[in-house]
């Protein structure tokens, strides 16, 4: 064999073994059980209602009951708060400017956590209550909302201070043998193991070519989630016969509402 291919083995080799090394699920990691790969999906978190014919996975809001004989992700809005809630948290733990004006996702009218410093246990601790509820309902796995919310901070948290916090819900979940999902935030992917994230649900991955980037870190235990027909179109082209692949409407919807929409690859 000729050096250059030498080298090049070698190079593809060493590639092979750090990819094995990123996916090797930790000892806590491992006692959970991760959604199966590649298995029709519904989403599911604007409303509950009975699952499409040959759904194997759904992930539905905290609130609702699991769907029975599936796979079931319990979805939690953990870095922000959801409209109306406001109330149920310590004021103190709601992220304000220098004015001292609540910072909002303008997008959902969501107001932002404090996952500051010692702020971050006592955001964990009431946001690890509802992973307790989920695993009480029946629930395999979390997925904890608005990772990203870090760029809606008008640059008062940082992407450490979210790694750090999710690990807490992370370890925790995984207390309950609950699998944790990375839900979008594909900027840090590459700190999965770190974290200790199970698989990933990806918004749009389709819409903006970033699929792959997920499969990079996560292998095929990707969830995606596309809004248009454009996005669907392109995830089920490249990763239609791996991952698990599904558009809805925007506001998730329930069948019966004119907004509904549910395809597949």
């Amino acid at each position: 064999m000729s050096r250059s291919k030498l080298i090049a083995a070698a190079a593809a080799a060493a590639i092979a073994a750090a990819t094995a090394l990123i996916l090797m699920p930790t000892a806590a990691e491992a006692a959970v059980t991760r959604p199966p790969t590649h298995a029709k999906f519904d989403y599911q978190i604007g409303g509950a209602y009975t699952p499409p014919a040959g759904v194997q996975v759904v992930t539905r809001d905290r609130t609702a009951s699991p769907a029975a004989g599936l796979y079931n992700i319990c979805y939690v809005n953990a870095f922000q708060v959801q409209p109306g809630e406001q109330g149920q948290w310590d004021s103190d733990l709601l992220l304000r400017d220098a004015s001292g004006n609540l910072v909002i996702d303008e997008d959902w009218g969501e107001a932002l956590l404090d996952i500051r410093g010692a702020k971050a246990a006592r955001v964990a601790a009431k946001v690890n209550g509802w992973i307790d509820g989920c695993a009480a309902k029946g629930y395999k796995a979390i997925e904890p909302d608005n990772y990203d919310s870090y760029e809606r901070s008008k640059g008062l948290l940082t992407t450490a201070q979210a790694r750090t916090y999710l690990k807490l819900l992370a370890d925790h979940a995984h207390l309950k043998n609950l699998a944790i999902a990375q839900k979008n935030t594909v900027d840090l992917a590459q700190y999965r193991t770190s974290v200790g994230l199970d698989f990933a649900v990806a918004e749009e991955c389709g819409q903006y070519n970033e699929c792959g980037d997920y499969v990079d870190y996560f292998g095929n235990n990707v969830i995606v989630i596309e809004y248009t027909n454009a996005g669907r179109t392109k995830a089920c082209s490249g990763f239609g016969s791996t991952l698990s692949i599904v558009q809805r409407d925007v506001d998730v919807s329930t069948p019966g509402t004119s907004g509904y929409v549910r395809k597949t690859c």
